[in-house]
């Protein structure tokens, strides 16, 4: 099968068409053939550095939509001819840029009818980050006033459906020209973090959702309530961040998705309703990963860019 793999670390020139053995559905598993596979920021960090995994060569990615190829022994859940998404296990279970992923069943569940595979693909990682945050971490409910950074990104603007599903006040940060993107999403409130700031702007939050970390996660502590979360996706950087949270009486919580059948299902059930809706801002074909890197090193893109394989 084709894939796209590395042998060493680097820029997007390590990135190279090659032909592999395709993997098989062993016990408990299943083989997808790939239809899309999402693109996320952890792809173009993993290939620029170890990071999490040491091991080369390497073939990246984690979000998949596609068919059920072959089940293997002990699968009751899926069929052959299933239409399917999921997050491949992170980080170890990495894999996605190629014709043919295998995974464990229940990290997949069935694709939503109403959305193309494309769009499924765009959902795993960054929704299941979201929702495992909003809902398994902070426990958000109808009421409690949500503030979202970088609410136009990948994780940000599934977050901003995800916490309005729950019956949340959000606050998005965003640049001036993506606000009515995150309004459209459903934000109650967006603020330009170029000229505003934020911990000036927003006060008495019940939960924080920060991706960027550094000074970003340092401020947010400002912006809670006694008695709020903040949930940050990168680890922090102020030694002192313990004992401010405990003198304002809050919660800090360092998130890594996991993957998650349960997870998964309420992430469909949400697209089925009509609650969640991936933006896709870009679509490229497999053999042009590269590209795609390059322009999510950016970080100027709205919502997710989305690799797709041509079927058998």
């Amino acid at each position: 099968m084709r894939a796209i793999s590395q042998d060493t670390h680097g820029t997007v020139e390590v990135l190279q068409e090659v032909v592999v053995p395709r993997p098989v559905a062993g016990p408990g598993r299943i083989l997808v053939a790939v239809r899309a596979a999402g693109v996320n920021p952890t792809d173009w960090k993993h290939r620029a550095g170890p990071l999490f995994l040491d091991r080369l060569p390497l073939v990246l990615g984690w979000d998949v939509s596609g068919v059920v190829e072959a089940v293997g022994y002990g699968v009751t859940v899926f069929k052959p001819g299933d239409e399917v998404f999921g997050m491949l296990p992170y980080p170890h279970g990495v894999g996605a840029y190629a014709e043919y992923v295998t995974g464990p069943a229940r990290a997949f569940a069935h694709k939503p009818a109403g959305i193309d595979h494309v769009r499924a693909g765009a959902l795993p990682l960054a929704a299941l980050t979201a929702y495992q945050a909003i809902v398994d971490t902070a426990g958000v409910g109808p009421g409690q006033r949500v503030l979202i950074h970088a609410a136009a990104g990948g994780v940000g603007h599934l977050a901003v459906q995800i916490a309005k599903a729950r019956g949340a006040y959000v606050i998005g940060t965003a640049s001036a020209p993506k606000h009515a993107f995150v309004r459209s999403l459903g934000a109650d409130e967006v603020i330009d973090y170029r000229t505003t700031d934020f911990a000036e702007a927003v006060q008495d939050v019940d939960m924080v959702l920060d991706p960027m970390s550094g000074d970003t996660r340092t401020r947010s502590l400002d912006v809670l309530r006694p008695g709020g979360t903040l949930v940050s996706l990168l680890p922090p950087t102020d030694p002192d961040e313990p004992a401010r949270a405990a003198a304002k009486g809050v919660r800090v919580e360092t998130l890594l998705v996991e993957a998650d059948h349960a997870g998964m299902n309420a992430i469909a059930a949400l697209v089925a309703s009509g609650a969640l809706r991936p933006h896709v801002e870009a679509v490229f074909p497999l053999a042009e990963a590269a590209e795609a890197h390059t322009l999510g090193e950016t970080c100027r893109t709205t919502g997710k860019l989305v690799l797709t394989v041509d079927g058998p």
